[in-house]
């Protein structure tokens, strides 16, 4: 058995919400591709990158600008692995290539220093939000977002900031339960897969929970938002810590 090298990192963030009204997140995000994310071993993108996602034809300067700093990052040999979260699920194959990116499915065992760990964006998590799994099974459907995408650019942004909107308004409304995990469907998820550690992003409330799955105890990481400070989960061969840099 090979021993890991005790250098050795691999970075995990999600739900930064990037857009061009917040600078200071953007900013703070490209800090973070030139100070840690150069030194990893590999960088795991769960979800949410953007605040939305109009399409891969979206040819402003800021996508651009983002995916310049990825693709800078990709061919210094370090790979970017990302998972589609609730806002930029339309995110496809053209803007990954553009980025130097890696497309994962919504659910993903990958191997972390010899430990089998789950990683999802987490959405699919929140079970007892019905309306919101309502929406999501309408569009991840072929049709729908067949049809989205056969609109012209400046509806689809105007379609997309209506979205943001409405959402903010139900989500100040909806009991902060709704919008959590159900812990039933996390154990389910860790013994589907076997393993003892998930981590994901999407509700916005790192911390790092003990359970049981697969009669084991298991560790359920979940990643902070980019609102108000950077944050990232650095994973080494000895340990897994949630990190924060001021915007």
């Amino acid at each position: 058995m090979t021993t890991p090298d005790k250098s050795a990192v691999t970075y995990f963030i999600a739900d930064l919400h990037l857009a061009q009204n917040r600078p200071d997140i953007t900013a703070c995000f490209l800090s973070f591709l030139k100070n840690e994310a150069v030194n990893a071993e590999a960088l795991y993108i769960l979800g949410d990158l953007f605040e939305y996602w109009i399409g891969d034809d979206d040819t402003s300067d800021f996508i651009h600008e983002i995916a310049a700093a990825l693709k800078s990052l990709a061919d210094k040999n370090i790979p970017i692995f990302y998972i589609h979260g609730n806002r930029d699920f339309l995110l496809g194959k053209r803007y990954a290539k553009m980025s130097g990116m890696t497309l994962l499915p919504e659910v993903a065992l990958i191997d972390l220093y010899g430990e089998p760990v789950v990683i999802m964006h987490g959405d699919t998590l929140c079970t007892r939000d019905v309306d919101y799994q309502a929406f999501r099974r309408k569009s991840r459907s072929w049709w729908w977002q067949a049809i989205i995408k056969s609109l012209p650019l400046f509806v689809r942004r105007k379609i997309a900031e209506n979205y943001r909107s409405q959402s903010a308004a139900a989500t100040a409304i909806k009991s902060q339960d709704i919008m959590d995990v159900t812990e039933s469907e996390v154990v389910t998820c860790l013994e589907q897969y076997q393993s003892q550690v998930l981590i994901h992003g999407h509700t916005h409330r790192p911390d790092t929970h003990q359970l049981t799955a697969n009669s084991l105890p298991a560790q359920r990481i979940v990643l902070g938002d980019w609102y108000e400070q950077g944050a990232w989960l650095k994973v080494t061969p000895q340990k897994k810590e949630l990190l924060y840099n001021p915007l």
